[in-house]
């Protein structure tokens, strides 16, 4: 069955002109069909992540340290959450047709932070932005990689060998441009969201395997060959590995493991029930790096303890399962795909900033949906909200294939 081609009014061109009408609507909602649960959801999570940084910065006021600003984040926050609205109003015909153009601007950012970007502890992934925060493209890249795969699988059914060669090739071009910032980490989050999207668009689950087995013998082959890495994440790799001996990870406190250590420390100090909110020993000293962004899961590990720990993992878990339940019941697959990378791309985040904090993956730079700081991050955050509840409750017609299924 040929699939009628519904893209050939509105071009998806620029020559044909920017619409606003065309590109954004409100009145098209279903707001009796939008996902308010999901919505709830993210705000109550975004709410306690307020909570957790207030009670940093009022730690570090107490001690006379000047590590986390509450007032720069509520900001951020601030500057950033009408993404939501926007997003939300965005056509999904729009963004579909122009689902190139998103692409190509996101790539045009990562080669510009390599000319124009501000280098920060050895990586250049930031551009300067007088707005309150800078951006950093490779945030923005896991957006345009969502939507340019949903717009290439839209039609492409993964059924010939020659169907890959586009969404690998859709993805392998910001993962190496993030990868050359450096910053493997972000780059490597990429890896599950694409999978996760090839997978929603009918791919086999024994070739992705497949995949993964060939990604992870390369990973060992250049770990082990030290092939096109830097010497700090090699010594990453290695404090990592030789972290599951808890004797080789308290004699490297004081240098390589310090991070992970400490991390580890606060995690285990929260016990059943938790020191209480600003009351963990990562808060009073200040000593656990990144506390306010990478290693934020800690803090909350250390302060609600295992149970509040257990509940907030399962209010992320509920919303993401919400989403991708919401995200297989839309007939358009164009709206489908993107909704169930969005979904992913929460999933994705949530897995390896708790992976890194308990030790089971490398540690690596990756912050907390709605809980850490970060301008570009709450940015990517709210639109991929936003964006996921507008594919939902849109109410536009399709007449590719899938709409007719039942």
């Amino acid at each position: 069955m040929k699939e009628p081609n519904d893209d050939r009014q509105g071009g998806g061109t620029l020559s044909a002109g920017f619409h606003p009408g065309r590109a954004f609507s409100l009145r098209d909602v279903r707001w009796f069909e939008l996902d308010w649960h999901v919505l709830a959801l993210a705000l109550g999570l975004l709410l306690l992540g307020l909570a957790f940084v207030r009670a940093m910065a009022d730690a570090d006021l107490a001690a006379g340290r000047s590590g986390v600003s509450f007032a720069k984040h509520f900001q951020k926050v601030a500057l950033t959450i009408p993404a939501i609205v926007v997003a939300l109003a965005v056509r999904p015909r729009w963004l579909r047709r122009h689902a190139w153009l998103v692409y190509g601007l996101c790539v045009a950012l990562l080669v510009a932070v390599m000319f124009v970007g501000g280098s920060r502890n050895g990586s250049q992934r930031w551009i300067p932005l007088p707005i309150g925060f800078d951006l950093q493209p490779s945030e923005l890249a896991k957006l345009g990689v969502i939507v340019a795969l949903a717009r290439v699988l839209y039609r492409n059914r993964l059924e010939r060998a020659k169907d890959w060669a586009p969404p690998i090739g859709i993805a392998l071009l910001p993962i190496g441009l993030v990868a050359l910032q450096p910053d493997l980490g972000t780059a490597l989050s990429l890896v599950p969201i694409t999978l996760g999207m090839l997978f929603v668009a009918g791919a086999r689950a024994s070739i992705l395997l497949r995949f993964v087995l060939g990604a992870a013998i390369v990973g060992v082959c250049v770990w082990q060959f030290q092939i096109g890495v830097h010497d700090y994440q090699l010594q990453r790799i290695q404090t990592w590995v030789e972290g599951f001996r808890a004797q080789d990870l308290i004699h490297a406190r004081g240098g390589p493991a310090f991070h992970s250590y400490h991390a580890r420390v606060a995690i285990g100090n929260g016990g059943l029930l938790g020191q209480g909110i600003g009351a963990g020993v990562a808060n009073q000293t200040g000593y656990l790096p990144e506390r306010d962004c990478d290693s934020i899961f800690a803090v909350v590990a250390e302060e609600l303890g295992l149970l509040g720990t257990l509940g907030v993992l399962a209010a992320y878990g509920v919303m993401i399962a919400l989403m991708m339940g919401s995200a297989s019941a839309i007939r358009d697959r164009f709206s489908r795909l993107a909704a169930g990378g969005i979904a992913f791309y929460f999933a994705a985040q949530l897995f390896i900033n708790v992976a890194v904090n308990l030790g089971l993956v490398p540690m690596t730079g990756i912050t907390l949906p709605l809980f850490s700081t970060g301008g570009s991050s709450m940015l990517v955050t709210f639109l991929a909200l936003g964006l996921f509840l507008g594919l939902s409750s849109h109410h536009e017609p399709s007449l590719d294939r899938d709409s007719f299924r039942t």
